[in-house]
Order: structure tokens, then sequence, then C-alpha cells
């Protein structure tokens, strides 16, 4: 039997007796018969089973709503609508009919049961110190209904507010000087211009566009301007926070920033400013407090110091991240959120860039130009983007520039079996990849090692099974041994293997999902290598404890980062990791060529199932 559980499904260890953590042994009635069907798993079961014994209520219809909405925050929800909630089961169970015949209750009944349990607040109105919020036939535990209230009213107030008083005759210059051109010319990017005045104007602004489009360009502009009207006014330069949710994304948005304001036409004062200007993760701008993993030293009461937030990255910052983040942000401060709706939304609960955008509507500026992308690859991402599958499989299967290749593999053959079964210009990409790094590796060149690292990636929909990354490191290490004299994989830190960070450590500045090399160091043990920026850090093994290999990476953990060459691997159809938005996410990491190896029936599949995330926030945005 198959489950979801924490967004990665895996096989159930439950044949033969084997022991299965998801499983609670002595879990009462209907909770242990969803239990054993894989519905709801051991904490949600454990946390209703606690609630009931706190709040004196062991009606088990309410215990099984309450580990419903335990489960959802976990697979990404905000909320789960009771009267929708067996057709999501059967989803989560890929289309198996063990959800049809588990003991659902009748929803009229059950609606009432919530409605009189003391565990539960009834409307928007209801008392506040209860855990579980129903509002109609949707049940929230009641902070992420808080979190999402919260979020909604800031970002509600905050767009109808007009940003600080502006010099009209400094705008324009600035403007005309930054986005050169005259009106109407093909090459003139007038959705960046829209968005940089937009910025500059309003007290939130949200610039939603896709890779290549110019967001980190458009950031570098809008702070240019703002200090033009700083300077203008006779006030002081103002005080501003690059932030993004993960380290890796921090360290590329600054690096961004810098770049393009190396390119334009700015006095030196200026491009100095936009080269001081530091960025760093949203846990680290808001400063956790010590032993709390969920508060923070900035807060509604004492917020940050800052004129203006910017945000990147977007899609991947959670509901309650979100909620913390604007709570801090002073309320004559100007925000500028930025990321693209369109690609992989955080693994935690919400889907707060999408919603945004839904709800929000016209007051979004969207960036469609694209700098970086074309031919084949942007004929593709096009595709996928709009949901359409027929386009998807005739531009794949079309000449085109050549930079988009496809392996339509029957079925599941790459996944039942490596080796034979692997389509030859896959094990040709990752071997050539593979030996390219080991003998800059060997060789102690840690230029061409750290600029060999981005040039291939093989991606993957899951971390384990047959089609996971697991499975193909192990293979990529297979077809190195087999083809590389002297290579071997034994022991794990060996010269040419490409590393990836899977903590923050904030003394050595390596942060999760930053991606290194291990080189050969004459005289001494062999060190790993990244990139910061720059600078490169030199990290003796015996630092370093959260490592993993990465020939092969999730779309997940690839999101924000770019390779010369992308391979993806397709899991199959029934995967429920295999949506549109991981597709997308995946096409666009490729800056110059992808090669695709899976079923036209994955594709299809792919392109036709979004990701479903139950949340409230974009209707109460308004949309």
């Amino acid at each position: 039997m198959t489950v979801t559980d924490g967004g990665l499904a895996e096989e159930d260890s439950l044949q033969s007796g084997a022991f299965s953590a998801r499983l609670v042994v002595g879990a009462p009635g209907v909770l242990g018969a969803f239990n054993r069907a894989g519905v709801i798993a051991a904490p949600d079961v454990h946390v209703a089973m606690r609630l009931a014994r706190i709040g004196g209520d062991q009606d088990e219809q309410v215990s099984l709503a309450a580990a419903l909405a335990v489960r959802g925050p976990r697979q990404g929800h905000v909320r789960v609508d009771l009267l929708e909630a067996p057709e999501m089961a059967a989803i989560d169970l890929e289309g198996s009919e063990t959800a049809e015949s588990l003991p659902w209750p009748e929803s009229g009944e059950w609606l009432a049961r919530l409605e009189a349990s003391p565990l539960v607040s009834v409307g928007s109105d209801g008392p506040p110190d209860r855990p579980l919020r129903l509002i109609g036939s949707v049940l929230y535990l009641d902070r992420y209904w808080r979190d999402e209230g919260a979020v909604a009213s800031e970002l509600s107030e905050r767009s109808d507010a007009g940003g600080s008083s502006i010099d009209e005759a400094v705008l324009d210059e600035g403007l005309a000087r930054l986005f050169p051109g005259p009106s109407g010319a093909s090459d003139r990017p007038d959705d960046q211009r829209g968005a940089a005045e937009a910025s500059v104007r309003r007290a939130l602004s949200v610039v939603a566009g896709g890779p290549g489009t110019g967001k980190t360009t458009t950031v570098a502009k809008v702070l240019a301007l703002l200090v033009d009207q700083a300077e203008a006014a006779g006030r002081r330069r103002p005080l501003v926070a690059l932030a993004a949710p993960t380290g890796k994304a921090a360290a590329r948005m600054q690096e961004a920033v810098r770049a393009a304001s190396a390119e334009l036409p700015l006095p030196e004062r200026v491009r100095e400013y936009l080269s001081s200007v530091e960025a760093t993760t949203i846990h680290r701008l808001l400063r956790l407090r010590p032993g709390n993993s969920s508060r923070f030293f900035h807060d509604r009461y004492n917020r940050l110091p800052h004129d203006m937030v910017i945000v990147d990255e977007m899609s991947m910052v959670s509901l309650p991240l979100m909620a913390r983040l604007l709570e801090a942000v002073r309320r004559d401060a100007r925000l500028m959120l930025v990321g693209d709706p369109d690609q992989l939304a955080s693994v935690e609960a919400g889907a707060v860039m999408a919603d945004i955008v839904t709800g929000l509507g016209a007051r979004i500026s969207t960036l469609r130009s694209n700098f970086r992308f074309s031919g084949g690859l942007a004929a593709l991402a096009g595709a996928v983007g709009t949901g359409d599958p027929d386009r998807v499989i005739e531009v794949l299967r079309s000449p085109g520039d050549g930079r988009v290749a496809w392996l339509d593999t029957p079925g599941d053959a790459p996944n039942e079996s490596f080796g034979t079964a692997t389509p030859a210009a896959l094990r040709d990409a990752a071997l050539g990849f593979g030996r390219d790094l080991y003998e800059a590796a060997c060789a102690g060149d840690v230029y061409t090692a750290i600029t060999t690292l981005p040039t291939f990636r093989l991606l993957c929909a899951h971390r384990r099974g047959p089609a996971g990354v697991r499975a193909w490191n192990d293979q990529i290490q297979a077809w190195l041994t087999d083809g590389i004299e002297g290579f071997s994989p034994e022991p794990g830190w060996y010269p040419g293997r490409p590393v990836m960070v899977t903590a923050n450590d904030y003394t050595l500045r390596l942060f999760n999902g930053d991606t290194g090399v291990v080189v050969a160091h004459p005289g001494s043990h062999d060190v790993a290598v990244f990139d910061q920026g720059g600078r490169v850090a030199s990290v003796s093994p015996s630092r370093l404890s959260h490592l993993e290999t990465v020939f092969a990476m999730t779309v997940h953990k690839a999101q924000g980062s770019e390779f010369g060459r992308v391979a993806l691997v397709l899991p199959p159809a029934e995967s429920p990791l295999l949506t549109r938005e991981l597709l997308y996410t995946a096409i666009t990491r490729a800056r110059h060529s992808l090669l695709i190896v899976g079923s036209e029936e994955s594709l299809r599949a792919a392109v036709g199932r979004r990701v479903a995330r139950a949340s409230g926030l974009a209707e109460r945005l308004g949309g």
C-alpha cells in the first residue's frame, strides 16, 4: 500500500507484520482504522488523542476531524474541507478504493458534533482559546486560521496605503536613466519599468515573474530610485533589508543585486551603496529566540528598524513565516515581495505567493519579457505554464533548436532497472560531468572544479525509491566507478564528490542548500570547496556533518538554482508528486539544455495535475 506522509510517497512496511513508524499501536476505533489505511499518520493520531484527553471530548468523529486538521499542514495545506475529505483521501492514496471503504462520518452529523465540541471555535467570532476553528465545513488548527487572517489583514492594509511623498521630477529622471529608449521601442522592458515605478510609489509592491524576467535587476533599480528620492529630499539613504527563505537564496539575491548594480548607469556613490546592502534569511533577519523555533526577537512589539524590506523567492515562504515577518515590518516601511507563483510552493503550510497573486490581482506587477530563455526551453516552459499537454508533447517532438530533448520511455522502464534500461544519453551526460569534476578535483584545480559543478544536475521528484535521488546518486557513482580508472566512492569523502549542505552553519557561513565539491589538497586531507559570492571557502571534512551527495537532487532542493544542463527523470504517472509546478520548476532550472526521461503518460499527468493547497488566503484577500 502506498501512503502520503509529509509530501513523500513511499512504500509502507505493513507486509509480513513489519514495523511501521506510521502506525499507532492501540489507536482506538475510527482513528485506528484511518491510521492503518494510511490516511492519517502517527503524529496526527497522537495529537488528536491528546486533544481529546485535554479537552474532555472523547467523540471519535471529533478526534478524526482533529487528526485531519493536524495532517493538513504537514502536507502543505492550511485547512481541510470536511465535505471533501473522502475525495482528498482517495487522491492521497493514489486512487485506492481503501478510502471509500473507510467509516467516514455522515457530513451533517459530523459538522454538528464539531459545533458542539469544547475543542472547536465556530465561526470567526468563536472563542479564541480553542485548538480548532470551524468555518462552515472548513476546519483549521486555530493558529493557522489566525495566521491566515493576520496575513490577509496586513497585506490588504499595506496594499491600500501609498508610499511616502514622491518627487515626481526626480522619479521621472531616474526612470528615464534606468529604462532608456524611445516609447514603444521593441527592446524596452516596459514591464520592469512599471514594476519599478509601482514599487517606489506603493507601501506594498508585489513583483511576479519567471526565471530570466529581470526580477533582481528590477530590485536593484528600485533601490537606486529610492536613493534618488532620499537624496533629493535631504534624507538619509534608506535602511534596506534583503531577505529570502533560505541561506542559498539570500546569498544568490545579494550577488545578483550587486552584479546588476555594477552594470547600471549609476553614480559611483549609489553603486557603492547598492554593493553594501547585504541579504540574509528571513529567520536570521527576525532573530529566533533561543530555544524556540517559532518565536522571534522582532515581532509586533519590537519591529524591524528597516525602511524597506525586500523578500525574494516568495514561493518558498510558508504561511506561518509570512505572518511572523509581516507583524515585524514597521507600519511606515515599504515591503516588496518578489517571486514566481508558478514554481513549487513551500514545503510547509500554504501557497502564499500564488494566493497573493490571485487575491490582489490587478495590483500585482508581472514581468513577462524573458531575457534568459528562448527557443525550445521557452516554448516548453510556456506550454507547461499554461497547462497545455498537447503543446508540451508537440514541443518535445519537434526538432527545434536542440536545447530540449525527450527520451520517451515505455512505462516505468528507467525506474525499474538501471544499467541496460537506462538511456545512453542520460548515462553519457552524467558520466561526462562526473569525469570532468573528478579530474579537476584530483588535480587540485579549485577554480575548474567549482565552475564545473553547476554545469549539470540530474533532477528527481522523489528522494527515495527506484526513481529517487538516492538510487540515482548510487547509479551515477557506479557508472563513474566503471568508466573512470582509479575512481571509487569508498570511502565517502573522495575527490570529485559534489556535496550539498543540509543544515545551516552560521559559523562557516554555509547554509542549507549550498553546494560544493571535494578536491584534493596537496600534502593534506581532501577538502570541500564552496563558492561564496566570488570567495572560495575551503572546509575540512571534520567540520561538516550535514552533507549529501548531489549528482542527483530533488526538484524541490533545486528550486532557485540554475544548471547549464539538466536531466529530469520523471516518476510513474501515478506519483502524487508529479505536478505542473514540479515540471515547470525543473524545466526552468536549465540555462542551456534539458533532457527529459519519462513516458508521455507521466508528462501528461504532470501538466494536468496542479499542486492543490487548501488555503483561504486568496479568498480573504478578495480574490
